[in-house]
């Protein structure tokens, strides 16, 4: 949805979900009582005769609506505002701001700001500049640029706060030297859905794949020490199997990978799908509100190197077909039946 136009079929599903994804993009009219609403109101649905959809809140009041009290649509404008302040004060800062401080820049509440910052963006305010940060020692690295001047200029205090920080156990050399240095520990295992390969460092998982072999795995790694895994990390594999034979459910198997704040922003979005359910990349899109970004989410979600774990497979086209899985529609399939169970 785009512009002065609204798909009507998907603003009512919108509408009767109270989906909060959608506010923002159009609000709804109900010409009845005379108001127009955010998608997410919490009043009574009216019925669908009843309604009418505009993209923007001016059309709606061009109309003759007037806002929803309850709901506040104007506020949708002074939300979006306040959280392009703030990732603005973010980008920019040499240290990473206080929350407090973010709060006083959009006028709002610690608390509500990080509630309207994480629906726009996905994350919080925190884990944002924590992922901008690493985002920035990444390129950085790409660019020729050394390991310490890397971190001090992406805006770290110190080498230590960057590993502190780091969700994975792999240190930035390891982005410009292909895994040098780095260990990693992989087995391929007879599933259900066919080989799987699952690797891991010292901190946790960082591939799971289907029908790959050790020259797949050379390839994400060109330079690690690759060894088959030992006997300390069974365990986690077999968790991992648990995992791919009752995918969905819950679990806290450690996870060594890290992307880009947007790339972060939809693997949180795929965690988020209840198991069994699917969402398209449309969707996906709006929920992290980038709505103009269905093809970044599709190549966000082919980023994701961790099959299963963040959960891609729950990804379709917004037709309803499987659209693309990286090994193949039937293994897809596959996954969503089990979680249907």
């Amino acid at each position: 949805m785009s512009g002065n136009i609204v798909d009507e079929a998907r603003a009512w599903t919108a509408v009767q979900k109270r989906d909060r994804s959608f506010d923002g993009q159009f609000v709804t009219g109900v010409l009845s009582t005379g108001i127009y609403c955010r998608p997410s109101c919490a009043a009574r649905h009216p019925k669908r005769e009843n309604v009418r959809f505009f993209a923007r809140a001016e059309q709606a009041e061009a109309a003759g609506l007037r806002a929803c009290l309850r709901c506040r649509p104007n506020d949708v404008a002074r939300d979006e505002a306040a959280v392009k302040r703030v990732i603005d004060a973010i980008r920019s800062a040499e240290t990473a701001p206080r929350l407090d401080e973010l709060a006083a820049l959009a006028g709002y509440s610690s608390s509500h700001l990080q509630r309207i910052f994480k629906r726009a963006t996905g994350l919080s305010p925190a884990a944002y500049g924590r992922a901008l940060r690493s985002e920035r020692v990444k390129e950085a690295l790409d660019g020729g640029a050394t390991v310490t001047g890397a971190i001090y200029d992406a805006g770290y205090g110190s080498a230590s706060r960057f590993y502190e920080e780091g969700k994975m156990g792999m240190k930035p050399g390891v982005w410009k030297n292909g895994g040098a240095g780095v260990t990693v520990h992989w087995s391929i295992i007879d599933t259900s859905l066919g080989a799987m390969m699952v690797a891991a460092t010292d901190k946790g998982i960082c591939c799971l794949s289907f029908n790959e072999d050790e020259a797949a795995l050379r390839k994400r790694f060109p330079k690690a020490d690759l060894q088959r895994g030992e006997a300390a990390f069974s365990e986690l594999f077999a968790q991992v199997v648990k995992q791919v034979e009752r995918p969905g459910r819950p679990h806290n198997i450690p996870l060594d990978v890290q992307g880009t704040a947007f790339q972060e922003a939809v693997w949180q979005e795929l965690r988020k799908i209840p198991e069994g359910e699917t969402r398209s990349y449309a969707d996906i899109a709006a929920a992290i509100g980038k709505p103009k970004a269905v093809r970044a989410v599709g190549s966000a979600n082919g980023a994701n190197n961790v099959a299963v774990l963040i959960p891609c497979h729950r990804v379709v086209r917004s037709d309803g077909k499987m659209g693309g899985y990286a090994y193949g529609t039937e293994i897809k399939q596959k996954l969503l039946e089990k979680e249907r169970g």
